[in-house]
């Protein structure tokens, strides 16, 4: 079909130079650019390709230097498992969020009791399902309470992703469980603590209609 349509684009240029009048001095130029623009589409065109969409430029996307800091608390900076968190924030920020999720779960093949990882397995999943927490995501949140079921990282984060894709009332129990977990007098502690304050107060308000939910 792209041969075809290459053939009639070309006899639709004679026939436009006919009804234009274009002198047949020119004939020569505009046959050697088509003919040249066919060559070019022979050597690289693929007239069996499906035809698919024009994608976008991949927009970058901002990491809050408050969650990042958040996370360090949580679960470390200077760790093997942590190594391959950072390289899922480089392609977080790129837009790329399916090659986050494969970054985390290649470093699940080499750390495969790594609560941290697990942890992270559910973040990025669920983000490179549009913010939705799929059933792989809720999977591995879970398999990182088992590893680490007394560390308020895996409740902290599940109810994060639950927060992220409006389930709001659905997030309450796992936070109001991460700050259970968290040492008395810790920074995340705290950090966990306002942020289900803030979380309480909303849903209370929504339940009073005096905000439309999401």
């Amino acid at each position: 079909m792209g041969f075809l349509a290459l053939g009639l684009l070309g006899a639709g240029a004679f026939g436009a130079m006919l009804l234009l009048g274009v002198r047949r001095l020119l004939w020569s130029t505009v046959g050697a650019a088509l003919f040249l623009g066919a060559i070019g589409y022979a050597w690289q065109g693929r007239p069996s390709l499906a035809a698919a969409p024009a994608r976008h430029r991949t927009t970058m996307a901002a990491i809050d230097p408050e969650a990042i800091a958040l996370r360090d608390m949580l679960l470390g900076r200077y760790t093997q498992d942590a190594a391959y968190l950072v390289a899922a924030d480089a392609m977080t920020r790129s837009g790329d969020t399916a090659s986050a999720a494969r970054a985390v779960m290649g470093g699940l093949s080499r750390l495969p009791k790594s609560f941290i990882l697990w942890t992270w397995a559910g973040v990025t999943l669920a983000a490179d399902a549009k913010d939705q927490v799929t059933p792989p995501a809720l999977l591995a949140f879970r398999q990182a309470a088992r590893l680490a079921p007394e560390h308020p990282a895996p409740p902290f984060y599940l109810g994060m992703a639950y927060v992220r894709a409006g389930q709001l009332a659905q997030a309450r129990p796992y936070w109001r469980r991460a700050v259970a977990l968290s040492p008395p007098g810790t920074a995340y502690r705290r950090e966990i603590a306002v942020r289900l304050m803030l979380l309480d107060r909303f849903v209370e308000l929504q339940q009073a209609g005096m905000v439309a939910p999401r």
